[in-house]
């Protein structure tokens, strides 16, 4: 092997920082990204990323890493050049997307100016990756060739290269690059896009092409020209996905070592056993990191493309639910299961009567496809219940299917792909009330496998409180008192045992949280830690409903808790009138949220006689932060004829058709926030 490491020595790497510190160690990972062993290399790029291209940062460190990485990529004895040359091309687009004059800091406090340190090395070698498009290895080639589009300056020479490796190349992947590095290059030089998106057009119209690259070329001209989508583009773009399906191209070694295993195509008793979590890590924890392993993976080699026409298509809903329609049926199977999220991505953005999907990504819950069913039930179960109902027969059909194939513990069997099946059947099922998911649950709380699943699911089930209630009350009276926060037992136990309404649960709650809690709570109630003193405060309230100690408590934290605090004074209610001066002082100052929670308070307190204070300030706070709409609609609920004047703008939210309140509300948030305006409409008439 070639001395990739030459001149590694003379860095003076420990003058440099990266994410977690000195990067002193960087050259240990350039060294295992080399090493023959699988587990060496994992460990190098793995270690790389997560320090010195933390979340695609660049620091000084990573800058300096790019001879030796270029060294990697040209070196025919390197193992995995193709995840060197991702490596280098992720370090690349971020430097691009910096301030070229910019200097940045790592949380070390070391400088860097990614752009200048990076963009002219990268543009510097071009010429090692227009070499490396054209390698005899197509893993190598699918790593290169997004370079000619990034950072090749001469508009016609890599117009002419990516037409040559279109012509050269026979795999779906390579090609579908290829059309979309072409666009990439149109975007970025103004030179470059008459002539890109001329050949685009010409090639996505020849019908004596494959329909690989005619669907590519159709959908990466309408990316670089929005203006050019007419209606024809989805029944276009359906018909050239129908051609692909039953000639897809053969998926490469590295996509059959990703795929995971089919059990269509073997028996459950071939799967291994689910490995069991870290000891120390909660479950639930867990189950959430392997969910973005698994969420990360694309199955079909069109999967990119379409995602990119969904978000070219933007709001034209119906053209989009009619593309899902065809994906969610393809007879692809890896088209169906990666049309799951997209279809889930749209329902969760954009209002409207989605029950057409709902149903499609019923079809999906098949008995015989575990790996595709989990999939579909679990993106019906983080719904809500409103919006799943048309799936409910299906998925009480999955779950009956697999008791009485797999036996009525299924819930428990050792086999992966079956049992994440079937508990998010029957999690999905439970969110809908439907007592045919209580078996399952049942056999997850006698049986303490993935309880924890199970609990968050026992609360919806009303009906069952009866069976449900004895074993939910007699874990929490086991539960480890030391575990704190969002992942603990307890804090499980008791939002489901609170949804179950069950008078029966009064006294294991009594008894859990309760007991000796005031002799716990007061003295916190004085600490220095001021976010432990509301929270003591908060709870004093809850313990002993007295507004002649809770007040003056809450009122002392405006400070540093003013909307906490003015919340809980709202839930006070009238005894809590000696705050009304603190929260008027409120609406003169802060932000809007700010703003929106006092005035919600004063309402509260001080009732009908402050409408004409409270309304202005609420309707201004919903105008200047859209994340406010929820709390300002439970608030417009209360104040009933008072609220009218808001119609104007209760009329123009349900108007919308993107669901609203920001990136972090969920779509259970966004229907909730119709609920309320159709409420105060219907109040109001």
């Amino acid at each position: 092997m070639i001395n990739n490491f030459e001149g590694v020595d003379r860095v003076d790497w420990s003058s440099m920082g990266h994410a977690y510190g000195s990067a002193e160690e960087v050259p240990l990972w350039l060294e295992q990204m080399a090493s023959p062993d699988p587990d060496v290399r994992e460990r190098g790029f793995s270690s790389f990323y997560s320090a010195a291209h933390h979340q695609g940062d660049v620091y000084a460190c990573t800058a300096a890493s790019l001879p030796f990485l270029l060294a990697l990529a040209n070196d025919p004895q390197v193992p995995d050049r193709g995840a060197v040359i991702r490596l280098l091309l992720s370090i690349g687009s971020a430097a691009m997307e910096c301030d070229p004059d910019g200097v940045y800091w790592s949380p070390s406090g070391h400088a860097s100016t990614p752009y200048a340190d990076v963009v002219p090395q990268m543009r510097e070698r071009v010429g090692d990756f227009v070499r490396l498009a054209a390698d005899p290895d197509p893993r190598v080639r699918q790593a290169a060739v997004p370079a000619l589009g990034l950072f090749l300056d001469d508009a016609g020479q890599a117009f002419a290269l990516l037409r040559e490796r279109l012509a050269a190349e026979s795999g779906t992947v390579e090609r579908l690059l290829v059309i979309e590095t072409a666009a990439t290059l149109a975007q970025r030089l103004p030179a470059a896009f008459g002539p890109v998106t001329a050949w685009l057009a010409v090639l996505a119209g020849d019908a004596v092409l494959d329909a690989d690259i005619r669907l590519a070329a159709l959908v990466h001209r309408s990316a670089c020209a929005p203006e050019v989508i007419d209606t024809a583009i989805v029944p276009t773009a359906t018909d050239l996905l129908k051609q692909l399906a039953p000639k897809a191209a053969p998926p490469s070694d590295a996509e059959i070592d990703a795929r995971p295993t089919d059990c269509g195509q073997c028996t459950c008793a071939d799967v291994p056993a689910a490995p069991a979590a870290d000891q120390g890590v909660p479950p639930q924890l867990a189950a959430v990191f392997a969910g973005l392993d698994r969420h990360g993976r694309m199955h079909a080699p069109t999967t990119p493309l379409l995602t990119t026409l969904h978000r070219v298509l933007d709001s034209r809903i119906p053209e989009r639910t009619a593309l899902l329609t065809a994906q969610l049926r393809s007879p692809d199977r890896a088209t169906r299961y990666d049309g799951i999220a997209m279809a889930k991505d749209l329902i969760g953005s954009w209002r409207g009567d989605h029950s057409g999907l709902v149903r499609l990504l019923a079809d999906c819950l098949l008995p015989q496809d575990p790996y595709t069913a989990a999939e579909a039930a679990e993106a019906l179960g983080q719904l809500p219940a409103a919006l799943t109902e048309p799936a409910r027969e299906a998925l009480a059909a999955l779950v009956e299917a697999h008791r009485v194939t797999h036996g009525p513990t299924v819930w428990a069997t050792p086999h992966p792909l079956l049992r994440r099946a079937h508990q998010e059947a029957v999690t999905a099922l439970a969110r809908l009330g439907d007592e045919r998911a209580l078996p399952g649950l049942l056999t997850a709380l006698d049986t303490d496998t993935d309880a924890w699943r199970a609990i968050q699911a026992c609360g919806h089930l009303t009906h069952a409180a009866g069976e449900l209630l004895p074993r939910l009350t007699r874990r929490l009276a086991d539960a480890d008192i030391s575990q704190e926060g969002p992942w603990s037992d307890r804090c499980a136990l008791v939002t489901a045992l609170g949804r179950l309404g069950d008078p029966a649960a009064v006294p294991a709650l009594t008894a859990a949280v309760i007991a000796s809690a005031l002799d716990t709570v007061r003295p916190l109630a004085d600490s220095e830690d001021l976010h432990l003193r509301f929270a003591a405060a908060e709870a004093l309230w809850s313990l002993e409903r007295d507004p002649a100690d809770a007040v003056p408590r809450l009122t002392s934290l405006f400070d540093t808790q003013e909307q906490k605090a003015a919340d809980v004074l709202g839930r006070i209610g009238a005894p809590a009138a000696s705050a009304l001066p603190h929260l008027r002082q409120m609406l003169q100052a802060g932000n809007e949220r700010t703003q929106m929670h006092a005035a919600a308070a004063i309402y509260d307190i001080g009732g009908p006689t402050e409408a004409t204070v409270v309304l202005p300030v609420l309707l201004k706070a919903w105008e200047q932060n859209d994340s406010t709409a929820n709390h300002v609609l439970e608030c417009l609920q209360r104040m009933g004829p008072a609220a009218a004047p808001a119609l104007p703008r209760i009329h123009a939210e349900l108007a919308l058709a993107r669901r609203s309140g920001g990136f972090f509300k969920t779509v259970e948030q966004d229907e909730a926030l119709q609920r309320a305006a159709h409420t105060i409409i219907d109040q109001l008439a």
